[in-house]
């Protein structure tokens, strides 16, 4: 029975993960698909260049929201299953890269899934797993993306810095070890969801955002190639 139920929260986290928060607000805020702007991606930084900064700012909230319900959800059902709260985020991080709700056909005729990138509900499943993480992961994760200007290196580096965070405080004997592999598993389905990004990076092709995007408007990176 306790399988069972166990297997219906990580259902269910699935299909929270899978709500399109920047779809929707996109959808109303200027009738447009955020599927064809940009990225494509539905998470927070492709909403803010499709409906401005604050829908964007709303938008990864929600998804952050999404990522720390599910862990909420599996501790008030199923209190002393340690795997069932660190699958519950895993399969929200799933659910907003592939939702199923916006499961569609493609030019070619064949189904594929829409979402986003996976960061904020990463976010959103350590803020929920240790509180303080947030505090922590936040204000760096902002500070990559201001100063080394690339939103995916700073989605990657949210579920890298789950990793150190849930590793110390597994040697403290703070948390369980079991949250370490929240932050690996976390890490594989960013790499692998970013791999088309860490590709134009490795090229020299990937977007800038922040203060180098505007040394670079500017005529100059400010730093060294």
């Amino acid at each position: 029975m306790e399988i069972l139920i166990g297997v219906g929260i990580v259902i269910l986290s699935y299909l929270i993960g899978s709500i399109p928060f920047g779809y929707i607000i996109v959808k109303l805020k200027t009738g447009e698909d955020i599927r064809t702007i940009q990225s494509g991606r539905t998470g927070g930084t492709n909403t803010m260049r499709a409906a401005g900064f604050w829908f964007g700012l709303v938008a990864g909230i929600l998804d952050v929201l999404k990522g720390a319900s599910t862990v909420w959800l599996a501790r008030a059902i199923m209190p002393d299953s340690t795997w069932v709260t660190i699958l519950a985020p895993i399969a929200a991080i799933l659910g907003h890269n592939y939702s199923i709700f916006l499961l569609h056909k493609n030019i070619m005729g064949k189904l594929e899934f829409s979402g986003g990138a996976g960061g904020a509900p990463t976010l959103g499943g350590s803020f929920a797993l240790w509180a303080p993480s947030i505090f922590i992961i936040f204000p760096l994760g902002a500070f990559v993306f201001y100063f080394v200007g690339y939103a995916s290196v700073t989605t990657m580096s949210i579920a890298f810095l789950s990793i150190i965070i849930f590793s110390i405080l597994s040697i403290l004997k703070v948390t369980p070890w079991h949250y370490i592999l929240f932050g690996v598993i976390a890490q594989i389905i960013l790499l692998y969801e970013l791999r088309g990004n860490i590709k134009r990076l490795i090229e020299g092709n990937e977007r800038l955002h922040g203060f180098r995007a505007k040394r670079k408007a500017q005529g100059s990176s400010g730093f060294p190639k």
